[in-house]
């Protein structure tokens, strides 16, 4: 048997192919330290085809036993693109620079490599999740027991909610990629929870070797859950998709992301052309400047969308299960944000779906120019797990105090429904802390970059007091246009 490197060994049992239909063969592929499941059986012949290799074993006289043969995959050049196409060998740095990680932390031993963040939502509120694979250290390093059980310590915050994976491929090399034992092991003891929930996962800059992969594992794989899957090959794709400018990039990706599109065209990567910003619609509402909504709308001190969408959830979804968990069809809220920027009247219990304006309300907030609680009230917040805990809610008095009047009036009004909200916890499921993890991050965000994982604990802290101590944090001034919900 000449040139290993080339070779799978595959071991069929054929004491399953018994009845027609798909059955099970299982084959050890010794040269890639892997397991492999493949089910495809027709006519008394096992078949698997991908459109760059293929095999077939021809059966119809065996019943039962096991046959040994040799199968010549392209694996050499497999492995030189996975190898070729990522950083070389040697311990990982953190992407980018991110605030310091208590060592107190449960698993400060995997936390502090960075590999996994959370970046904000999406387009229609749904939690982002970013795995990195630069990030991951040589394996005799890391315990990728304990990386499986940090990623479903991170999940666990953030299932019961919809979201969003994505997976940044490159870097994944040799000496730290974890075994397919491992991601089978990972599929079996992520249940029905961890799955239902996850609208997408995004795979980017994905290698021919992890689409075969992925083809592999297509059986242990339920159809539902392959359709969520999306290969994206250049990070400009995800704009498409995702609030690119909050997402958790590696710098390792980026200039990655530089070099393929170099390649692709033949030279250096192109500059991004942005088109001239088109002034907005006099009835803007998303995307503009609280200042410029009261201008155009007779100095409405309330956003019309918060408004309208606060007034219909205090009165139909106060006391649905998951209300600002759930996402909505994102066709249906584009086309409600355009009714509402052209100036056209929204009809909520005409649409009847209580998640819509609660999608709506999120989505508003996420737009605006400059986070509600402005850009200034940052780095305030990140120092609030220096402040002792007995006198955090004064913290954020001071804090909240602060802010401009305009700011000041929107996000009581606000603060004051999410406190109403959370009354009817015990119905609906949404206490001060989890309405803290699905708004924290559309009330304050940072000037420049992303959210990291361990910025999200003190803007969680500071959205729950917010909420579970509005009328201490916010009682002592009460402003001429003050409205409340």
């Amino acid at each position: 048997m000449s040139n290993l490197s080339h070779v799978i060994i595959l071991r069929l049992n054929f004491d399953f192919f018994k009845g027609e239909g798909s059955s099970l063969a299982s084959y050890q592929a010794d040269e890639c330290h892997a397991h492999f499941t493949l089910y495809y059986r027709h006519n008394g012949e096992v078949i698997f085809q991908r459109s760059d290799w293929s095999v077939t074993f021809l059966i119809s006289n065996i019943t039962s036993g096991y046959i040994f043969t040799q199968v010549v995959l392209p694996l050499t050049e497999l492995q030189k693109e996975e190898e070729g196409s990522c950083v070389t060998d040697g311990p990982s740095a953190p992407p980018v620079s991110t605030p310091s990680l208590d060592p107190s932390h449960p698993y400060y031993d995997v936390a502090r490599h960075g590999i996994i963040q959370v970046s904000g939502d999406d387009h229609y509120g749904r939690k982002l999740i970013v795995f990195s694979s630069c990030c991951l250290p040589p394996s005799h390093q890391l315990n990728h027991r304990r990386l499986l059980e940090y990623l479903k310590f991170t999940l666990d915050q953030y299932v019961e909610m919809d979201y969003i994976l994505v997976y940044f491929h490159y870097g994944l090399r040799s000496s730290n990629k974890p075994s397919l034992k491992w991601l089978r092991e990972a599929y079996s003891e992520f249940d029905r929870k961890y799955k239902k929930n996850l609208k997408a996962l995004y795979v980017v800059h994905p290698t021919n070797f992890i689409r075969i992969v992925w083809n592999l594992f297509k059986p242990l794989i339920s159809h539902k859950f392959g359709r969520k899957l999306t290969y994206v090959n250049y990070l400009a794709e995800l704009r498409e998709h995702l609030n690119y400018e909050q997402l958790f990039i590696p710098p390792e990706v980026l200039r990655h992301d530089e070099e393929l599109r170099a390649t692709q065209k033949g030279g250096p990567p192109p500059s991004v052309k942005t088109p001239p910003p088109r002034p907005p619609l006099p009835t803007q509402q998303f995307g503009v400047s609280l200042q410029y909504i009261r201008e155009k709308n007779r100095e409405a001190v309330i956003p019309p969308v918060m408004t309208q969408t606060v007034t219909y959830l205090k009165e139909k979804g106060l006391r649905t299960e998951g209300l600002f968990r759930r996402s909505a069809r994102v066709q249906l809220i584009k086309e409600v944000q355009k009714l509402y920027n052209l100036g056209k009247p929204v009809n909520f219990e005409q649409i009847g779906d209580v998640h819509v304006p609660a999608v709506i309300l999120k989505t508003f907030l996420r737009e605006l120019p400059e986070p509600l609680l402005t850009f200034r009230v940052y780095s305030q917040v990140q120092e609030l797990l220096h402040v002792e805990s007995s006198l955090r809610v004064t913290r954020c008095k001071q804090i909240v105090e602060s802010l401009p009047e305009h700011n000041f009036i929107v996000a009581k009004y606000l603060l004051c429904f999410l406190h109403q909200v959370s009354q009817e916890s015990i119905i609906n499921k949404m206490s001060p802390s989890n309405l803290a993890c699905v708004f924290g991050v559309n009330l304050v965000w940072p000037r420049h970059g992303s959210i990291s994982l361990t910025a999200l604990t003190p803007i969680n802290i500071f959205a729950e007091l917010l909420i579970e101590h509005v009328h201490t944090v916010f009682g002592s001034r009460c402003p001429p246009a003050q409205v409340m919900p």
